[in-house]
């Protein structure tokens, strides 16, 4: 029996196994694509090990890999990320939940219309047009206001990022305060609450998971942003505290040597992939949360 009457004998038209078969290539492409990208980043972060202890890496606090004498402390890297990460979510994730507790409970649907697109417009405008929106304009604000900022300083680095992430938290909360069933808003209105309590009291509390999960996937994408904090904050590595000064992210530091400058197969080329896994591994953790938030309490609202 050909191929062709065993497919119509099991009832499965040739333009759906067709259909069927892309999407598994497809499926199965970015399944390797990963697999790759992590067999390669273990490969060379396992040969950058071999000359540079795990212990010395992770908890040095010197971070001179380019010059001599050399130091692979990655703490000031981890501290820079941390800043412009805690800096970003400060304004976007507050900013973000009132915008789409506003559109989602307030709006009118013309407002709804014109302003959510509006704001999700932010999401695609390329990265360094942000990080030259930080040097044209946050910056010299900065300055004008507080002349003690650097040209690059971390401030302005997280201001722009907070901006880029907005349009996640404002859209992802939104449609967690969507989906809430409406039953519940009329139940909290018979029984006398006022819209403030409404909104507040039972529309957040109950979609808190889908807020949860917007608020970490925003908080993965400012870790991994790069363009925007490599012109904005500067290449400097530092344990500072203070948001006047320049310091460096771990995409930054990616994006200063593989400007071309480092010869391959030295160490300092190999401490790309050593960085790059411990950023890979920090973005997994974030991701792997927000969906366990999102998977474990969906169901206690289905």
């Amino acid at each position: 029996m050909t191929n062709k009457h065993t497919l119509e004998k099991r009832g499965i038209r040739w333009n759906e196994y067709f259909i069927r078969s892309g999407l598994g290539l497809c499926t199965l492409s970015s399944v390797v694509t990963t697999g790759v990208i992590i067999y390669i980043l273990v490969k060379e972060s396992l040969d950058f090990f071999t000359e540079v202890p795990l212990m010395d890496f992770l908890f040095g606090t010197q971070w001179v890999p380019l010059f001599e004498p050399s130091s692979y402390g990655v703490l000031p890297l981890l501290w820079g990320t941390l800043v412009i990460t805690v800096g970003a979510a400060f304004i976007a994730l507050p900013v973000g939940l009132a915008s789409a507790v506003y559109i989602s409970e307030y709006a009118s649907p013309k407002v709804r219309t014109i302003v959510k697109p509006l704001l999700e417009l932010l999401a695609g405008i390329p990265t360094v047009v942000y990080g030259y929106f930080a040097l044209t304009f946050v910056t010299p604000l900065l300055r004008s206001v507080f002349p003690g900022f650097n040209v690059f300083n971390a401030l302005s680095g997280a201001i722009v990022v907070g901006i880029m992430i907005l349009p996640t938290v404002a859209t992802l909360s939104d449609n967690a305060l969507r989906a809430v069933p409406d039953t519940l808003r009329q139940g909290a209105y018979a029984l006398g609450a006022t819209s403030f309590e409404v909104t507040t009291q039972v529309v957040v509390p109950t979609g808190l998971s889908g807020i949860m999960a917007s608020f970490l996937l925003a908080i993965s994408r400012a870790v991994g942003e790069t363009m925007a904090v490599t012109l904005a904050a500067g290449a400097t590595p530092s344990l500072s505290l203070s948001m006047q000064e320049s310091i460096q992210t771990i995409t930054a530091y990616i994006v200063q040597v593989s400007l071309g400058d480092t010869p391959a197969g030295g160490i300092a080329y190999k401490t790309i992939f050593a960085v790059a896994g411990l950023l890979f591994v920090i973005t997994l953790a974030l991701n792997t949360l927000s969906q366990w938030i999102l998977s474990r309490y969906q169901a206690e609202y289905d």
